[in-house]
């Protein structure tokens, strides 16, 4: 859920709050009790972790369509190391170890 800053125009409270975005716009102040709250607009407040974008990503200036052109190579090439690394990363199966049933 999104963070919203708000801020009362008449007593200058300013607060953040917790909204999912279907929620009805805070118009009372939270303060005073006045009809002057409001929200703000403010930078996003998030960040991004883990492997998503990198800065080489569509470097050729507009990002492809969902689909990709025939012919292109570039989108073949990280399908084909993935294929790759989940092969190379599965181990082969055990061989099954041998029992000596004789007693002596």
């Amino acid at each position: 859920m999104p963070i919203y800053a708000y801020r009362c125009d008449e007593c200058g409270f300013s607060k953040d709050v917790l909204q999912k975005i279907s929620d009805p716009v805070l118009t009372t102040c939270l303060s005073c009790g006045k009809d002057a709250f409001k929200k703000q607009v403010t930078a996003a407040g998030f960040q991004l972790k883990g492997t998503g974008w990198y800065v080489t990503d569509f470097r050729g200036g507009s990002a492809p369509a969902t689909g990709t052109a025939p012919g292109t190579t570039a989108a073949a090439a990280p399908a084909a190391a993935s294929s790759e690394s989940t092969t190379a990363a599965s181990p082969a199966p055990a061989a099954p170890a041998k029992s000596d049933t004789s007693a002596s």
